[in-house]
C-alpha cells in the first residue's frame, strides 16, 4: 500500500550533463559554506580551540 502523498526522490533526479552541473554547483556551494564558517569561527574567536588543537 502506497501513499499517494509521499514524493519518490528517485524520480526526482537529474539524469547526464544536467545532473554534472547540478552535482558541480552544489560541491561549490558547499565549500563555500565551509569556508565560511571556518572564516566565521576565526574572525569570531570561536576557532581558537580548533586553531590551538590543530597547530598545537
Amino acid at each position: 500500500m502506497t501513499d499517494p502523498t509521499r514524493i519518490n526522490h528517485s524520480e526526482l533526479e537529474a539524469d547526464g550533463e544536467a545532473a554534472d552541473l547540478y552535482s558541480e554547483r552544489r560541491s561549490r556551494r558547499v565549500r563555500i559554506v565551509a569556508w565560511v564558517v571556518i572564516g566565521a569561527l576565526v574572525v569570531t574567536g570561536g576557532g581558537a580551540t580548533l586553531l590551538a588543537l590543530l597547530f598545537g
